[in-house]
């Protein structure tokens, strides 16, 4: 008996009423892919556009007078994003960790690996632990998600805003701090303009 008799062939499986919903889903998703690729080149254009809806998100906020816990939310995850962003992929100090530990355990110093101080050193790259395309991909969906919550009355907690400003405010020159810290000890760049960014570059 062929398997197109018992129907067990993979041609004709089917997920019954739920078929033209999978397909739909599947072409929607190829669709949103290829308009990604498409603007994948155009760096300022999307960079634009996502500061146009992170625009429309602040103003939202500030006509409504509410859901400052939703921009508060937001406001920390592109803190990550931005920190993530600045930092290299792989760390310095993890780095001088494992130097520190391979001479620990009776390695001498030039086996382990080094960052490069001079000019006839190894070339290597600035190398970002989130790279711009994923930066900019989940800032513009976290906005965008954030603008749909603003619709909802269940997300506007009543919260006293100048305590989030405050704290945020705080908390984001705290952070920065390390961060430039950690790039001048590190004495790194996380831009190049249009130059060759060097790790321990004197």
């Amino acid at each position: 008996m062929s398997s197109s008799d018992t129907g067990s062939g993979p041609s004709s499986f089917s997920l019954g009423p739920l078929q033209p919903l999978k397909t739909h889903y599947t072409r929607l998703s190829r669709q949103y892919r290829q308009l990604l690729d498409r603007a994948a080149p155009h760096l300022v254009y999307r960079w634009l556009s996502t500061a146009g809806v992170l625009g429309l998100f602040m103003i939202r906020i500030l006509l409504s007078h509410g859901w400052y816990i939703v921009c508060y939310a937001l406001g920390i995850y592109l803190l990550n994003l931005l920190l993530a962003f600045l930092q290299p992929k792989f760390d310095p100090s993890l780095e001088a960790d494992l130097t520190a530990d391979e001479i620990e355990e009776g390695g001498t110093e030039s086996d382990a690996p080094v960052l490069p101080s001079q000019k006839d050193d190894e070339f290597r790259p600035f190398v970002r632990r989130l790279p711009e395309w994923n930066f900019w991909l989940s800032s513009t969906r976290a906005t965008v998600i954030a603008l749909f919550c603003t619709f909802s009355e269940s997300f506007d907690i009543p919260v006293y805003w100048p305590i989030l400003v405050v704290y945020f405010c705080i908390l984001f020159a705290l952070t920065m701090r390390r961060q430039i810290q950690h790039m001048i000890k590190y004495k790194y760049i996380p831009f190049d303009f249009g130059r060759k960014v060097r790790y321990g570059a004197k």
